[in-house]
C-alpha cells in the first residue's frame, strides 16, 4: 500500500516537470479565455536536432516549470497535412511539386518563410508574433530566452543587458 502511494506521488511529481504541450488551436482558445504568451516549437519528424531538443532542453525540469507558468506551449509539425484554423484563417499543407516534402502554410507564415528546424515562435498575449528563434538551444542558453520574452524585458532592454543581469540573479540555475 505504501509503495503504491509512493509510486503514485512520484509519478505525479515527474508529470508536473514536463511541458504541457497543446495544439495551436487549443492555445488560441486558451489565450482568448486567459491571455498568456504562446510559445510554438516548429519541428519535423525527420529533424534530429528537434528530437534532441525534446530529449534535453524541453525535458529539463526548470524549462518545463517556467514554460508551463508563463506560456501556452505548442508543438507544431511543419509538415502536418491537415487544415488548421488560426486567427480566423485556414492554413493547409502545400505539397512540393518536385516530389520532396511540402510544408504547412501556418509553419511558413510563423517562420516568415525561413524554414529552419527546430525553430521557436513567440507570440504575445494578443497573439501577435514577437520573435522567431531558429536552431537547437541548450538549457543554459534557452532559459534566458524564455525569461527575456516571458518577463517582457524585450520591450525595455537590450538582449545583452538582459543576459548580463540574468547571469547575476540568485535564482539562476547556472549560479547554483
Amino acid at each position: 500500500m505504501l509503495m503504491a502511494m509512493l509510486l503514485t506521488v512520484g509519478s505525479m511529481a515527474v508529470a508536473q516537470e514536463r511541458i504541457q504541450w497543446m495544439d495551436i488551436q487549443e492555445a488560441e482558445a486558451a489565450c482568448l479565455k486567459q491571455p498568456k504568451k504562446i510559445f510554438v516549437d516548429v519541428y519535423t519528424d525527420w529533424c534530429g536536432w528537434c528530437k534532441r531538443m525534446d530529449q534535453t532542453t524541453f525535458a529539463d525540469p526548470e524549462v518545463a516549470r517556467y514554460m508551463n507558468e508563463n506560456y501556452y506551449a505548442v508543438k507544431f509539425n511543419a509538415e502536418r497535412m491537415d487544415t488548421v484554423r488560426f486567427q480566423g484563417y485556414d492554413f493547409v499543407y502545400v505539397p512540393n511539386p518536385n516530389g520532396k516534402k511540402g510544408v504547412h502554410q501556418l509553419a511558413a507564415a510563423m517562420l516568415q518563410n525561413k524554414m529552419s528546424y527546430p525553430s521557436y515562435v513567440l507570440f504575445n498575449e494578443e497573439m501577435k508574433l514577437v520573435q522567431v528563434i531558429p536552431g537547437y538551444q541548450q538549457t543554459d542558453s534557452f532559459l534566458p530566452i524564455l525569461h527575456f520574452f516571458g518577463e517582457d524585458a524585450y520591450k525595455t532592454t537590450s538582449w545583452n543587458e538582459f543576459v548580463e543581469a540574468y547571469s547575476k540573479r540568485d535564482n539562476n540555475p547556472e549560479k547554483q
